[in-house]
């Protein structure tokens, strides 16, 4: 579990921008605790709280499975490639990109919308929670993916059952 715990700190780095880290622990230390003696800064305790969470909660041979196939995603394979592929969907899309976002930022996200026919400008939120800004932002999000649905909706109405 030490190294799917050191794997989280580290990840949790990149989910978060850094001057929402800043302003919410800046240096300072965790109470009770010298840094300077081996203790621990706040933002340490709150890495490792996470690191603690996902431990208890998640199968170390899982997250290495999630994380290959992750990595291992080519909508372009066998398609002609991304571009491709991604011109052949005909249906609606919504495109959306935290400003802060490191992990996807918004210049991945605009190439995405042009790409993609139906998914219109990209939809920048602007956070200062980086990646999991989409997580923290639900309200922004939600008025985003309901507009999305009710476009499709509207290209699609239900019919009636039998």
């Amino acid at each position: 579990h030490l190294g799917l715990g050191a794997a989280r700190r580290i990840a949790h780095l990149t989910y978060r921008a850094g001057p929402e880290l800043d302003a919410r622990f800046g240096r300072a230390a965790q109470p009770g605790e010298d840094p300077a003696a081996g203790g621990r800064h706040q933002v340490e305790s709150y890495l490792d709280h996470h690191a603690d969470k996902l431990t208890r909660r998640f199968d170390a041979g899982s997250y290495l499975t999630l994380s290959a196939a992750m990595n291992s995603h080519d909508v372009g394979r066998d398609r002609g490639g991304t571009a491709a592929a991604l011109a052949r969907y005909r249906g609606p899309a919504l495109i959306a990109g935290i400003t802060s976002d490191r992990l996807y930022p918004l210049s991945q996200q605009r190439e995405l919308a042009h790409a993609l026919p139906g998914a219109g400008p990209l939809a920048a939120i602007d956070s200062p929670h980086g990646h999991d800004g989409f997580l923290v932002e639900t309200d922004r999000v939600g008025r985003l993916v309901r507009r999305l649905l009710g476009r499709a909706l509207a290209d699609h109405p239900a019919t009636p059952g039998p």
